[in-house]
């Protein structure tokens, strides 16, 4: 029988709220692994449910012009708000803001909450969580749909690096719902993203408190030990997570993602084929497939070269957002000859992620080839400055560090080595 985890936990006062909004979910994440800040994320409202199979704006609607567009450049806040709800549901977050922005305080009071709750959503969505706090604070206030509330703005806190703040938030969704595992996950998700491996080890906890044999929260609880260097603990939660995902895809993650970090590279590479076979687009199973064929030393010309390069091809074309798959096949390009797409690849990684060293010596030998002393003497001055960084932090660390893993998202401090999260 699995530990049951049973941190101590203070229960919240009793509020009040009102249940007759609308239930919206949001499953951030994505998102990132994050990871995922996903962009399969939905919002779910009765609106959206009856907008059908369109997908643009209304017709005669006008679109917003410009950065500075508002309400004013549209006739018909319904129709602005049907176009907002419809590209949030779509994860087209960026694109719903401004209809959504103009469709607030104009619509009838039936709709103010789908366009307060989804604009919060899609600002929390593009990484702009500051902004979704104050809207749902108010949502709050006027008691609308308590858990999907608490549960977004626990996700806005997250983003926005207040960590007991987001927690408070989530213990108030889960005391409304405690036997809803997304609540857990959603949150679990959020951490992982930005890295606050202490605030996620507690959700977790909480939810396998409730749902001793999820695979899901087994998992995250793994990604979480992972990102705080307790591999052999990482290790022990993904076999769990296999156990209880037995014949679903998160089984398949996990084995790969535990024997990739054991340093199992052959084991690494069954697991993802295994996996891809139900699944050929999974991107987390092409880059962990890509990244053991390459840690097998595999080289130009060989079958498995080829199929590594074409994994990871797919995996950037899945995911381009994920500076470690960008990393990995800007150095196949490199191995292969191809400077161009090498350097191009690298380049994008490194605008994703600054902090990740393994950009740094591959992007430097591929301006070495070509000729470009001077950018490669200027990467490989960063790389000094970051591998000191890193070593000073290793020194002070826990001494059981092991292969590794990488997250999903954008802008993370990463380990070197590893895979990413997400189902």
């Amino acid at each position: 029988m699995p530990v049951r985890y049973t941190p101590s936990v203070t229960k919240p006062r009793q509020r009040k709220f009102l249940l007759s909004a609308p239930l919206v979910w949001i499953p951030l994440l994505v998102a990132l692994f994050c990871g995922q800040l996903t962009a399969n994320a939905q919002g779910y409202s009765v609106l959206q449910r009856q907008l059908g199979s369109q997908t643009g704006p209304p017709t005669g609607m006008t679109p917003p012009q410009g950065p500075h567009a508002t309400g004013k450049a549209f006739l018909n806040p319904g129709a602005a708000l049907q176009a907002g709800i419809r590209f949030t549901r779509e994860g087209r977050f960026a694109e719903a803001i401004a209809y959504l922005q103009a469709a607030r305080g104009r619509v009838a009071a039936g709709q103010e909450f789908a366009a307060d709750f989804d604009l919060s959503l899609c600002y929390v969505g593009t990484g702009k969580p500051v902004k979704a706090i104050p809207i749902l604070l108010a949502l709050r206030r006027k008691g609308l749909s308590p858990v999907n509330v608490e549960n977004l703005l626990a996700q806005a806190y997250i983003g926005a690096g207040q960590p007991n703040k987001a927690f408070e938030a989530f213990r108030w969704a889960v005391a409304i719902n405690p036997h809803n595992e997304k609540l857990y996950l959603f949150v679990a998700d959020a951490c992982i993203e930005s890295r606050s491996s202490p605030l996620g080890l507690r959700v977790v906890d909480l939810g396998l408190n409730v749902f001793p044999h999820s695979a899901r929260l087994h998992y995250q609880r793994g990604i979480f030990l992972a990102q705080m260097q307790h591999s052999g603990l990482a290790i022990r939660q993904f076999h769990l997570a296999a156990r209880y995902g037995s014949g679903r895809m998160i089984a398949c993650m996990a084995t790969a993602q535990a024997a990739f970090m054991n340093g199992n590279m052959p084991a690494a590479i069954d697991a993802s084929r295994q996996g891809l076979r139900k699944s050929p687009d999974n991107y987390v199973l092409l880059t962990i497939l890509g990244k053991a064929i390459l840690r097998t030393g595999a080289v130009p010309g060989q079958p498995q070269f080829t199929e590594a390069l074409q994994a990871m091809e797919k995996a950037v074309a899945e995911r381009p957002d994920h500076a470690d798959s960008q990393v990995t096949l800007g150095n196949l390009y490199l191995m292969a000859g191809q400077l161009d797409k090498a350097i191009a690849h690298l380049q994008k990684a490194r605008a994703l992620d600054p902090q990740n060293t393994s950009v740094y010596a591959h992007l430097a030998d591929a301006y070495r080839q070509r000729g470009n002393l001077k950018k490669a003497r200027q990467v490989l001055k960063t790389l000094a400055r970051l591998n000191e960084q890193q070593a000073a932090a290793y020194r002070s660390g826990p001494p059981n560090q092991r292969q590794g893993y990488v997250s999903d998202r954008a802008g993370r401090v990463q380990p070197s080595s590893g895979v990413p999260h997400h189902e």
